[in-house]
């Protein structure tokens, strides 16, 4: 009798025609892409700039350079790996193709990590630009905090009853924001941007070299957009194509809007400032500048009746910005932080469905609500989570750059993985198509290497070293979290008979044609 052929766990992306149905609707363009992960990454810039400027003081500037260009490694490999393997795991996916079973579950629970910090850090911050309307939101830290877990029970439960997100509405959220952030950068450079007074507090106020590095480790905070993109391949429409294309075109515009909202920051507010009353609303600190500015240079007083209709319209304009221009701010961060904080969630959901289906978690995650249809054990569980980190908030500022630590040790080592897995995919299996490659190539062996997964891996390495070594808070948090998840594999694996690094089973002999 002959044995039946069995996939083995890489066929189902290296062998796409054997797959042809798929379980989620390809109906994603790159218009859909970009939204959906510019709504996550750019939702950052309302927080990591006074987040890492907690750490950075001066510094801030140079510290989100040097995290830029670590973001273009981390693209440049999300958009190689997701073009190669269009599926919705993002780096577990890498990881399980590209090593095994046990580092492709330490890959998901980490980015799982990630995306529990995310929640709690988006949420964190939503009181604080809605302060605008209501100041105890920020001044009192029990109010701030309490309404921060409110806002996670509050996404929590609509997760779990499953109400749908509107592609639409993210998009024109994101059109919004970058429109208001281009206005803030545009008024900035006009009329606040001061090249000497911005070298002085960037050279006066120099970190020393840990928290220079620790500045690095948190500002990888700004740029966490590259899974939400890479998660949605299965919902996309020609993913080898339009993934990398909406990851590219991410990638530049945030790199853009970082630098040019980091430069009018400094202009507007001294390092000191930004790392203590504007540290959870900087971009709020921003429009009050530019409030304070008109107020004193341009009072809207018409002291005779012959003013020219363009003299009239240009203080109408200058009266709009004035006087609306914060209260934007305040919504749109609010709404912005929100979106980001509930796509925290759906990551988490589609991280566990991965995770679920190729038996790397139990299935009680993955269980399904009988009536909603959601995985409702995930989201409540994984919710809870992010309220209980939230509740240092209660005693006192430093919350924020905790959480930043707590962070930057789940999304360092989710990078460094995915670098490890597109080199080590690169050596196992050269002959496999890939869609999307870029940049030089380094060869070794017969074998060529992207030298942007080469450098991304030495860089995100690096950095995560050194913040386990100079933050305690993040080493032990962030080890807790990482034994919890191996102990919950190992004991899951060994009762499903299961191997560690394999998903055959050991208990069972491989299944057979019938007699005749």
């Amino acid at each position: 009798m002959r044995q039946i052929w069995e996939p083995k766990p890489g066929d189902k992306i290296f062998r796409p025609q054997r797959l042809k149905p798929h379980r989620l609707r390809r109906v994603l363009g790159v218009t859909g892409l970009y939204a959906a992960g510019y709504g996550d990454v750019g939702s950052s810039i309302y927080y990591a700039l006074g987040l890492v400027a907690t750490v950075a003081l001066g510094a801030t500037p140079v510290v989100l350079g040097i995290a830029g260009i670590i973001f273009v490694f981390n693209s440049l490999t999300y958009a190689e790996g997701t073009a190669m393997l269009p599926e919705a795991g993002g780096s577990a996916s890498f990881a399980r193709h590209g090593f095994n079973d046990l580092v492709g579950f330490i890959a998901g629970w980490s980015l799982i990590f990630s995306y529990i910090i995310t929640i709690a850090i988006s949420a964190y911050t939503i009181p604080s630009y809605l302060s605008y309307f209501w100041a105890p939101f920020k001044d009192s830290f029990a109010i701030g905090t309490l309404a921060a877990m409110a806002i996670i029970v509050f996404l929590m439960s609509i997760n779990i009853v499953g109400v749908k997100e509107s592609s639409l509405v993210n998009w024109i959220l994101v059109i919004t924001d970058l429109c208001t952030q281009l206005l803030l950068i545009v008024l900035g450079f006009l009329l606040l941007f001061d090249k000497d007074l911005y070298f002085q507090r960037v050279t006066s106020n120099w970190p020393s070299t840990s928290n220079l590095i620790f500045g690095v480790a948190i500002a990888a905070i700004a740029f966490t957009g590259v899974e939400s993109v890479s998660q949605m391949a299965e919902e996309a429409k020609k993913p080898e194509k339009r993934v990398p294309l909406a990851l590219v075109s991410m990638m530049i515009t945030v790199i853009v809007i970082f630098a040019c909202i980091s430069t009018i920051a400094f202009s507007v507010m001294t390092p000191q400032e930004l790392a203590t009353e504007w540290a959870t609303d900087p971009i709020a600190g921003i429009a009050n500048g530019l409030y304070q500015y008109l107020s004193e240079r341009h009072p809207f007083v018409i002291v005779s009746t012959q003013v020219s209709p363009l003299d009239l319209l240009q203080s109408l304009i200058i009266e709009g910005v004035r006087y609306l221009l914060r209260p934007l701010v305040a919504i749109l961060a609010a709404t912005i932080l929100l979106v980001a904080t509930n796509a925290g969630l759906l990551g988490i959901s589609r991280v566990t469905f991965h995770l679920g289906s190729h038996r790397l978690l139990p299935p009680f995650f993955s269980r399904v609500h009988s009536r909603f249809k959601t995985p409702f054990v995930a989201i409540m569980l994984f919710s809870v989570v992010a309220i209980f980190v939230q509740g240092q908030g209660f005693f006192g500022g430093g919350a924020l750059s905790s959480l930043g630590g707590l962070y930057a040790f789940g999304s360092l080592l989710t990078f460094a993985l995915a670098h490890a897995s597109i080199l080590m995919l690169r050596f196992k299996r050269p002959e496999v198509p890939r869609p999307f490659t870029f940049g030089p190539q380094i060869k070794i062996a017969g074998t060529s290497f992207p030298i942007t997964a080469v450098l991304g891996i030495i860089g995100t390495s690096f950095v995560w070293l050194v913040l386990l070594w100079g933050q305690p808070y993040a080493r032990v948090g962030g080890f807790m979290w990482m034994a919890i998840g191996i102990l919950i594999y190992y004991l899951y694996r060994k009762s499903a008979g299961l191997t560690l690094t394999h998903g055959r089973s050991q208990l069972k002999p491989p299944r057979k044609h019938p007699p005749g």
